[in-house]
């Protein structure tokens, strides 16, 4: 999948790969956001991060756990009031390698079976969520 972004840190190109690992226990993301130098990030930079998503069947809940490569480890359960409708919703409940005031959101609406919106935000301490960087990706025909 291939696509734009756009927020705190300029406009970006973005890419990602999902694949069921582990005999489909697993879905396996793989994301590359290359941010050229532009007025909101002069020297430009690569963020580039792995999600895995799994089942916790004794939670009853899906589990996003996010490693990037800032070295910040994040694990988001999803609300189970916000699946459906096309779209879900992911809040942490643990970060790791970053100040455990901060809390974070991974929303993805489903647009249709080729296009969704992924948008990542930041809560600093008694804060509400601000959107940091919207993500829109389109599946790449082959």
């Amino acid at each position: 999948m291939g696509g734009t972004g756009n927020g705190r840190w300029g406009v970006s190109s973005v890419a990602r790969e999902y694949d069921f690992v582990l005999n489909g226990a697993v879905l396996y993301g793989k994301n590359k956001s290359v941010y050229k130098p532009q007025e909101k990030n002069p020297n430009g930079e690569k963020h580039e991060n792995w999600d895995l998503i799994t089942y916790d069947s004794e939670r009853n809940k899906f589990v996003l756990r996010q490693f990037d490569s800032e070295g910040i480890v994040n694990q988001y359960v999803a609300d189970s009031l916000a699946i459906g409708n096309g779209s879900i919703k992911f809040y942490t409940e643990f970060v790791e390698n970053f100040s455990g005031d901060w809390r974070a959101k991974e929303s993805y609406t489903f647009l249709n079976t080729d296009e969704f919106i992924e948008i990542f935000s930041l809560a600093a301490p008694g804060e509400e969520f601000k959107v940091f960087v919207e993500n829109r990706f389109k599946r790449k025909k082959k």
